[in-house]
């Protein structure tokens, strides 16, 4: 590489902290502030460029992922910068750092990036990340609405009411809350308050979801999308947020990869002869891991190809309809085994869900051949 500068950024809501370190192994320097806008960011570098007499493709710069997001990453990219964005814990720090500033920070970026201790995170497209948030928009509105139920449910068992029907939140159990009359008027207060909560988070949660359908026509994924909702366990709601966390697979080399990625692999602790092995890892993306796994417990049920799933496998290739029976035989039978065993139940989810990501990561595959061979 030709590269001669490398720029640590130590990025916030208003500034923007910049050290640089130079190829032939000199300390990192401390340059200056930028304002926090893309613009502002783009002139400081232009006048740092030309103050150490290099050019664009001389120049390596890194910042790591934060609240700011991708924004500024994909602007200095499509300014022809070589730029990263790293996670914050992939940064090495000794153990006797105490003092903390971001001249600190930034100069040590600089320098890991110089020495290649700094590997980047996978950068999504703006689509891709708008994808996303509408789906964790979505995921959000489910959370409050459980959150509401929640509170209306235990607001009722206070004041001694409890509901003797079958299912809660269905139409008797609505019909049955609205009807009710409590004696204490700040009682019947609360009462409509809650109920009212109610009513929006359901038809925010309906409204986004929506949105989600409306958004997948015109998403270049959407292929992705539909070879996903032929597996068991997946609907446009669990499909769309899978695809738009985990982004392009095809950087994955393998299935183990994207299982470490998701934090699906057994912690380790090995030191000479002796081997221990935890719980899982955790790290990567939670909010992909988390609907893999909720997808997942579908596959306690026997290997059935329903009325509903063989609506969602309509258009699709006898590839990906043999690798969804494959998948419901494989994971069936890996629960019944691993509940047979006597494991708990949410460790045999949690392993099935590990298995689940390769089939998801070779479906990927299938997708990406398909595309190929029609253009």
């Amino acid at each position: 590489m030709n590269t001669k500068i490398h720029i640590g950024l130590d990025v916030h809501k208003n500034s923007i902290v910049v050290a640089y370190a130079l190829a032939d192994g000199s300390p990192p320097q401390h340059h200056g502030k930028w304002g926090g806008t893309n613009p502002s960011a783009e002139r400081g570098l232009l006048k740092l460029l030309k103050k150490l007499g290099v050019g664009k493709g001389e120049v390596r710069v890194c910042y790591e992922a934060g609240p700011t997001g991708f924004v500024l990453a994909r602007r200095l990219l499509h300014l022809g910068y070589d730029c990263i964005v790293v996670a914050p814990s992939a940064v090495p720090k000794a153990s006797g750092e105490r003092v903390k500033t971001d001249r600190r920070d930034a100069r040590k970026l600089a320098r890991h990036l110089r020495s290649g201790d700094l590997e980047g995170i996978n950068i999504p497209d703006g689509k891709d990340e708008a994808v996303r948030d509408v789906c964790r928009a979505r995921t959000d509105a489910s959370q409050a609405l459980s959150t509401a139920k929640q509170q209306l449910s235990m607001f009722l068992l206070r004041v001694g009411r409890r509901y003797t029907g079958k299912s809660n939140w269905t139409h008797p159990h609505m019909n049955y809350l609205r009807a009710m009359t409590l004696p204490d008027e700040a009682h019947q207060i609360v009462l409509e308050e809650y109920i009212m909560a109610v009513d929006a988070g359901v038809e925010r949660v309906r409204r986004l979801a929506a949105h989600m359908v409306s958004v997948l026509e015109t998403w270049e994924r959407k292929p992705h999308v539909d070879a996903l909702v032929a597996l068991r366990g997946f609907q446009t709601v669990a499909a769309m947020t899978v695809v738009s966390e985990l982004g392009d697979l095809s950087r994955f080399k393998s299935p183990r990869q994207l299982m470490g990625y998701l934090g699906m692999v057994p912690s380790e602790a090995t030191t000479g002869t002796r081997r221990r092995q935890g719980s899982i890892t955790k790290t990567g993306n939670g909010h992909a891991r988390w609907m893999l796994i909720e997808c997942a417990s579908h596959y306690r049920l026997e290997p059935k190809v329903s009325e509903a799933l063989s609506a969602r496998q309509q258009g699709q290739s006898r590839d990906v309809r043999e690798l969804s029976w494959r998948a419901q035989n494989r994971l069936n039978y890996r629960f019944k085994r691993l509940c047979a065993r006597g494991l708990n139940r949410n460790k045999v989810v949690v392993a099935v869900a590990r298995e689940l990501c390769a089939f998801v990561w070779e479906l990927d595959a299938l997708v990406r051949k398909g595309a190929k061979t029609k253009s």
